[in-house]
């Protein structure tokens, strides 16, 4: 308990206020492990001291980390750690305590399990409901993305291709899924090589054209091949082998 007491530093994100203070705390201590999942907080006496905040700040910070799945709360217990297959990880704070610490091989492979479940559907969507100036607007990410003069460059001009095809696939619920999107990429980041292979940067922005080319033909099975492609070589790029996909646990 006093380890869990000793991670937090109330001080996290004053420009937050109050209750971002103690969400950010307590959510990236959770995040790190400790409290481990199942185990009960300390008690809010203790919380309200460490972060200087009212029982009301700290009772509306609690409901924010229970609304992302974190925590739940029981009368004459207290509040417990939940799983963490029970966390909302489209929540874009959860995400980023994940990235911002060490992430986990496992983490990471599900990430781009995920990305694999919905990238090449929206990219097939794309291909029918795609307008001129959405293909206009993906060619200009690939440019962008073949001029990058670094990594940091070249990821936000990747990141805002993948916007382009989910908002060119027309589904409003594809748009959650861009959170998803950010953090593989931003994984890319802190996983690869800081100074990009010229011949990789080609070869990868070469694959990116082949989802825009499939798009504008209308060619739904081409766009979604073309996608698996280059989520296959994002895979790569983080783990640096040859393994495929979803197949690193039976190794």
């Amino acid at each position: 308990m006093q380890q869990f007491l000793d991670r937090i530093d109330p001080r996290l994100r004053e420009s937050s206020g109050n209750h971002g203070r103690v969400v950010e705390g307590i959510g990236r201590a959770i995040v790190a492990g400790d409290p481990p999942s199942g185990e009960l907080l300390p008690r809010d006496e203790e919380l309200v001291e460490v972060f200087g905040v009212s029982r009301t700040v700290l009772r509306e910070a609690m409901k924010t980390l229970a609304a992302k799945g974190m925590i739940v709360a029981k009368a004459r217990v207290g509040t417990r750690v939940r799983p963490r297959h029970e966390w909302n990880m489209f929540d874009s704070q959860v995400l980023r305590w994940h990235l911002d610490g060490e992430p986990s091989d496992s983490f990471y492979e599900q990430l781009f399990e995920m990305r694999l479940a919905f990238e090449p559907h929206a990219a097939g969507l794309a291909a029918r409901n795609a307008t001129d100036r959405d293909i206009a607007r993906m060619g200009t990410c690939v440019d962008a993305m073949r001029r990058a003069e670094d990594e940091t460059a070249f990821s936000l001009a990747d990141l805002e291709f993948h916007r382009a095809v989910f908002d060119a696939a027309g589904n409003a619920f594809f748009y959650s899924v861009v959170s998803l999107v950010g953090a593989a990429l931003l994984s890319l980041l802190r996983r690869s090589s800081p100074d990009p292979n010229p011949d990789q940067q080609i070869k990868i922005c070469d694959n990116h054209q082949l989802i825009v080319d499939a798009i504008a033909a209308r060619d739904t099975a081409a766009a979604q091949d073309a996608m698996r492609a280059v989520i296959k070589v994002g895979w790569r790029r983080v783990f640096g082998d040859d393994t495929e996909l979803g197949a690193r646990g039976a190794r």
